[in-house]
């Protein structure tokens, strides 16, 4: 069954639908021909206005820049050596962008163990430090086109289906503001989503 490459439609509505839709996705990335993919099971939405989680909430500097841009780019930060992967939303200005905290891993897990070295399946991508590892992202995919199918994009699997009842909202995870909305979605029940059980 062929997978469907998301356009950039998909990216261009409220960061909060955006972050909620990306549930059951499937986010591939393609480095020294090595393809990984996994779906995704646990996100985050950063909003434009009255959010002071969000990094672009003192305005625009050189690492925010791709969250202003147009919609299904990346944003790619690095935090304690690693790094973090979002998705841009909404339209061009408006800066907001959905971190993808978690996916479970699909295709190439034998690539995902060797850059994580571990075997273990549940430690390859639970939590946005770990996927980056495994899919080998980093600042240098910092405003790539999501769109491309170059180097890391995201499909639609027909095969997948993901009801709204299966797609639990929580607060977000070690956010010190802004920290009493619910701007947190995850696969309930799913065993590769990161942070406390009680919250997924």
């Amino acid at each position: 069954m062929a997978h469907n490459t998301l356009t950039p439609t998909f990216f261009e509505h409220d960061v909060r639908e955006v972050a909620r839709s990306l549930i059951g996705k499937t986010l591939v990335s393609r480095h020294n021909r090595q393809r990984v993919s996994g779906m995704i099971v646990e996100t985050e939405a950063y909003l434009p206005k009255g959010d002071s989680a969000s990094h672009a909430y003192r305005g625009p500097n050189r690492k925010n820049a791709s969250m202003f841009g147009p919609a299904g780019r990346a944003y790619v930060y690095s935090i304690h050596a690693r790094h973090c992967f979002n998705v841009v939303t909404e339209d061009p200005g408006v800066p907001c962008a959905v971190l993808v905290r978690a996916v479970e891993p699909l295709d190439g897990i034998t690539w995902m163990q060797q850059r994580r070295q571990t075997e273990k399946r549940e430690r390859l991508s639970t939590g946005p430090g770990r996927l980056c590892e495994a899919f080998a992202i980093d600042r240098q995919l910092d405003g790539v086109k999501l769109t491309s199918r170059r180097r890391v994009w995201i499909e639609h699997n027909p095969a997948i289906t993901i009801c709204n009842e299966m797609i639990r909202s929580t607060q977000r995870i070690g956010v010190t503001s802004a920290g009493r909305l619910k701007l947190r979605f995850v696969l309930q029940g799913n065993g590769f989503v990161s942070g406390p059980r009680s919250l997924g």
